[in-house]
């Protein structure tokens, strides 16, 4: 989403400077067209050289740099921008942004720009609580400026503190969230994804499961949440890290999760009810009809577990008229007659969209392969891809079954 988008990277002076240069780095790789802007400042720190290496392009330090007839300095930069981002942004750059000042290329610039910007602070824990930083970080989040705000950390002192610049990956994906809320195709949407298994507990230690990693729904999650989605994430326990910007919500076992899908569902603090759910979780079956307080010991003899049935959390959303418009997204993983299953499936739940996907060899794999069964039968198979890319085509199908049932509700046949 980023190829070929113009960024506007401000640095300022201040020794989280060096972490700019990691992000016009992965911004450049991920095919964005890099402008880097710099305080005087801020080549104390950095060289310029360093980021026209990375940028392959022109560094602007001078607010008096030549102009010529295709280029005429901060006026071109700021009208070709897409995006534009202050990494550090310290205090003395937040209060020229808040007040603005023009004296020098980053102020000046940002003044002629109007695409959306995003400021990463970092300074000393001090002066980040400072009234005055805090008021001028408020001025600029309510002309519309995104903050991704400091983290608490070593500081350059050596002391502990909020004020640490957030770490660059977070940064770049806070752009593409900017970016996706301004542009993407899922913009003004609200979306529950699930992922991951869940665990029935037997003891305080042991668990009925599965092998599910929760890629595809992480994955799904963000695919989401670039194309300018609101994301709500419901996850069993697994070893990813959610992605920014999206509400995450953690459970353990299936009834825990169906508490949390019905919550999320409802309308939210402005009154908008989800309008999208996919079920990308791998939600156990059954589960103990007991549980032991304690570790159930080893005896010597077989071990006779009685397991009762979890609730169908698809299924049981059918009750509820409150979600009569709710595009619903179920995913079949089966070892064996996998269409067929899964197109039983698609009408038992009411679904709109299944993702039918063969089980073992899907199950925690980085890649998958899939065929998408619409309600009426329509499938698209898909070849083995990545699973973001699976994602990507999984949201592209959600649009167009969204936009062919909103045109049916406004009676546009």
């Amino acid at each position: 989403m980023l190829r070929d988008k113009h960024i506007l990277l401000g640095v300022a002076g201040g020794i989280a400077a060096y972490k700019a240069v990691q992000v016009a780095h992965d911004l450049t790789k991920a095919g964005a067209k890099v402008d880097v802007l710099m305080t005087s400042a801020a080549t104390r720190f950095v060289t310029p050289l360093t980021f026209q290496a990375l940028t392959h392009r022109p560094v602007h330090t001078d607010i008096f740099e030549a102009w010529t007839e295709d280029f005429q300095g901060h006026v071109t930069l700021a009208h070709q921008a897409d995006a534009a981002l202050i990494v550090p942004a310290t205090a003395d750059m937040l209060a020229k942004l808040a007040h603005g000042l023009a004296d020098d290329v980053i102020g000046l610039t940002l003044l002629s720009c109007t695409a959306p910007l995003l400021l990463a602070p970092a300074m000393e824990s001090n002066m980040y609580a400072h009234p005055a930083t805090r008021q001028n970080l408020a001025t600029l989040i309510e002309r519309g400026a995104t903050v991704v705000e400091a983290e608490y950390g070593v500081l350059a002192s050596g002391a502990m503190g909020w004020g640490r610049l957030a770490e660059p990956d977070q940064i770049v994906a806070a752009v593409k969230l900017m970016l996706g809320r301004k542009e993407g195709t899922l913009v003004g949407q609200r979306l529950v994804v699930t992922a991951g298994g869940t665990q029935e507990p037997l003891d305080p230690v042991r668990y009925i499961g599965n092998r599910s990693s929760g890629q595809m729904g992480y994955a799904l999650a963000q695919a989401a949440l670039w194309r300018g989605a609101t994301v709500t994430l419901i996850s069993g326990p697994v070893r990813l890290e959610p992605p920014y910007g999206v509400h995450f919500i953690g459970v353990q076992t299936a009834r825990e999760m169906e508490k949390a899908v019905h919550a999320a569902l409802d309308a939210d603090a402005h009154g908008q009810r989800a309008d999208v759910l996919i079920m990308a979780a791998a939600v156990a079956d059954y589960r103990p009809t007991q549980v032991s307080d304690h570790k159930i010991k080893k005896t010597g003899n077989a071990l006779h577990l009685e397991l009762e049935i979890n609730p169908d959390i698809l299924a049981g959303l059918n009750a509820q008229p409150s979600l009569e418009n709710l595009l619903r997204v179920g995913f079949a993983a089966e070892t064996d007659d996998l269409l067929r299953n899964a197109e039983k499936k698609l009408v038992s739940k009411n679904l709109d969209l299944i993702v039918a996907n063969e089980a073992v060899s899907s199950i925690g794999a980085p890649d998958n392969e899939v065929t998408l069964i619409e309600r009426g039968g329509k499938q698209t198979p898909l070849h083995r891809l990545p699973k973001a890319q699976v994602a990507e085509a999984i949201l592209d199908k959600v649009g167009e079954i969204s936009s062919r049932l909103r045109a049916t509700r406004n009676g546009h046949f």
